[in-house]
């Protein structure tokens, strides 16, 4: 397993693993050394199939404010090209081992969600948010552009073209509300229920079929770019190999027998 760097904890309790950002004191900003270790965490779940589902949250009242101004931006401003460029592609990694780790991650948004904070709110598969998490993708008020660690490419994807394009060229805030009714949050909770409301989704997640959740998880993204035709051939043929899976002989016997099903 890799190191788990200061500024965050990992645990796992039965079939869930939780990432905590733990520097509450700086709304959990981010630091280079946890920015490589979600990067080596999310790729070292990879092969942890006895893991099923990810929470990724905060600590604190803010879930992730970004980049740390002086542990990142202070250090990022003397960088040459391309020591920037090893900066950015391990940044982006992290996004892409979010993604390609096997696992649904559900983020639970206990506070203020904003820039790299932000981008690895839509990384995740699901987000369940408190009242108090607005949201901004900050970029261009950093000078930047919004195409940071997949924000470009994934926002629009939850929330449609017009709703992410002002997002991202603005780098407004919107209130939780807004957020849950434009799509990009799946719910808002109240802060006590928070964490019970994304075990309890983990939990279902984990309790699903072995393999039909990691495929359904990398079905979203790999149909995406897909012409309707391409999808429904990969789906016939995704379909017709689970269908040789114990899981789906046990689904069956479960509907006959008027019990829950119990997976592998």
């Amino acid at each position: 397993m890799p190191k788990v760097p200061a500024g965050m904890r990992f645990e796992v309790d039965g079939k869930v693993a939780t990432f905590t950002l733990a520097r509450p004191d700086r709304l959990n900003a981010l630091t280079f050394e946890v920015y490589a270790g979600l990067r080596d965490l999310f790729k070292w779940l990879e092969s942890q199939a006895q893991i099923r589902a990810v929470i990724l949250t905060g600590e604190g009242r803010g879930f992730c404010s970004g980049g740390d101004v002086e542990d990142i931006i202070g250090k990022l401003v003397g960088m040459d090209h391309d020591e920037l460029l090893g900066f950015t592609r391990m940044t982006c990694e992290t996004v892409l081992n979010m993604r390609a780790c096997p696992q649904p991650i559900v983020a639970a948004l206990n506070g203020t969600v904003a820039g790299a904070g932000a981008a690895l709110a839509v990384g995740s598969d699901l987000r369940i948010a408190v009242p108090e998490a607005r949201i901004a993708f900050l970029f261009v008020k950093a000078g930047l552009s919004s195409a940071d660690m997949g924000a470009s490419h994934l926002l629009p994807r939850l929330i449609g073209l017009g709703r992410a394009t002002e997002l991202l060229l603005t780098g407004d805030f919107i209130d939780a509300a807004t957020a849950e009714r434009w799509g990009l949050y799946n719910r808002v909770v109240p802060k006590e229920r928070l964490m019970e409301e994304a075990r309890q989704m983990a939990l279902k997640i984990a309790d699903g079929p072995a393999v039909g959740i990691p495929v359904s998880k990398h079905t979203i993204d790999r149909e995406f770019p897909m012409s309707i035709t391409e999808a429904l051939d990969h789906d016939a043929k995704v379909q017709a190999d689970l269908a040789l899976h114990p899981d789906f002989k046990e689904a069956y016997r479960a509907f006959k027998e008027k019990r829950p099903a119990k997976f592998a």
